[in-house]
């Protein structure tokens, strides 16, 4: 059942949640949480999607906030609410209401949420994309007890867990990490099944993906190794191998549906590893409301901890290789422009000197390629 709501208010759009209840013969909620899901026109329909989906396992009331300021000084002026009812088949294990707010009502989106939370029940609230720096801090999410971010969707994936650490709250999760929770549960057994002492640890993965850095981040606070970073084309996650005196622990899954388990002394086996779709993080984030102390832990190892792979003649790294390289550039054109300063000008044109490499540094950049621009980043899950 759909239900459409021009000019309205949110006690209008609880009327009609009631209504359309009684038609489906439903007299209980029986309903265990309320999701809000704050997202624009164009993410809202694979949000509600995956929202509905995970609604079977937790049948909850889903409130979609679809913010519409408008650009003109009258869009701004227009406050206005209109709302879509769904109830049924249409909405899940539970029920749904798409809230569009235009004008100015878009920047207090709580004063319309608040009155269609549910009594006595937890909240959750979830943004797909473009989530604040702080979550806890935003007016919605501050009335939540869960915050789902996603830094997969931010324009720095990367860069964002840096963000995330920054400002984390007990409450706050993030769908990267949702993602390597077959990779933390299938290297946690390998070890439950031989103990070892790991020396050492590699990741690899794709580019840009935060999945990739948040497990070597957690490689690193839990086993206090140091986490080398080798990037592959993906998808996702390729590989993860724990370096001991015993020989490598293993796991490999190089396209994405199936990864294979090598522990020395022990045959090779094949474990699933499918890439998950949304509906499946939501659901799995939904069965927890408290503090997720893993995940604060290793998302506060810090990014910079991770090793990076050092260039193989020199024994530098990577990073070490192109800053020294920036400052050779720098130190060159500063002599450059000193030496045209203090040079009295002449009609005759000097043909330029070619600038030496000052440093064995430069002379890597310029053999291995490792101070090129990295390429744009593929938005991915892990």
């Amino acid at each position: 059942m759909k239900i459409d709501l021009t000019d309205t208010t949110s006690s209008k759009i609880n009327s009609a949640l009631m209504d359309a209840r009684r038609a489906g013969g439903a007299t209980a909620a029986g309903m265990v949480l309320t999701l809000v899901i704050v997202t624009d026109e164009g993410s809202a329909y694979d949000a509600l999607k995956a929202a509905n989906d995970a609604s079977r396992e937790h049948p909850s009331r889903i409130l979609a906030v679809v913010k519409r300021e408008g650009r003109s000084p009258r869009a701004r002026a227009g406050a206005r609410l209109d709302a879509e009812i769904r109830v049924g088949s249409d909405a899940g294990s539970g029920e749904t209401a798409i809230l569009r707010m235009h004008g100015e009502l878009a920047s207090h989106a709580q004063s319309v949420v608040l009155p269609l939370l549910l009594p006595d029940a937890p909240v959750v609230i979830w943004w797909p994309e473009n989530a604040p720096l702080h979550p806890a801090q935003d007016p919605l999410g501050a009335i939540a007890q869960r915050r789902i971010t996603d830094a997969a969707t931010a324009e720095s994936p990367v860069d964002q867990l840096a963000v995330r650490a920054d400002n984390y709250t007990p409450g706050d999760t993030d769908l990267a990490w949702t993602r390597i929770t077959s990779w933390r549960s299938m290297l946690a057994a390998a070890l439950d099944q031989r103990p070892t002492k790991v020396t050492s640890a590699v990741v690899e993965g794709e580019s840009y993906n935060p999945s990739v850095e948040l497990l070597g981040l957690w490689l690193t606070d839990r086993l206090n190794v140091p986490v080398e970073r080798v990037v592959t084309d993906g998808p996702g996650i390729t590989a993860v191998r724990l370096r001991s005196k015993d020989g490598e622990i293993v796991l490999d899954r190089p396209d994405g549906l199936m990864g294979t388990l090598s522990i020395p002394g022990s045959p090779d086996r094949l474990v699933a590893l499918k890439r998950r779709e949304t509906a499946e993080l939501i659901a799995e984030e939904l069965r927890r409301l408290d503090e997720d102390a893993i995940y604060a832990a290793a998302v506060r190892t810090g990014v910079e901890r991770l090793q990076e792979p050092t260039d193989v003649e020199y024994g530098i790294s990577a990073a070490e290789v192109a800053e020294a390289a920036e400052a050779s550039a720098e130190a060159t054109a500063a002599a450059v422009v000193e030496a045209a300063v203090a040079t009295p000008r002449v009609t005759a044109k000097v043909p330029a000197k070619k600038a030496p490499a000052t440093t064995k540094a430069a002379k890597a950049t310029a053999k291995s390629g490792t101070g090129k621009k990295a390429s744009p980043r593929k938005r991915s899950g892990a």
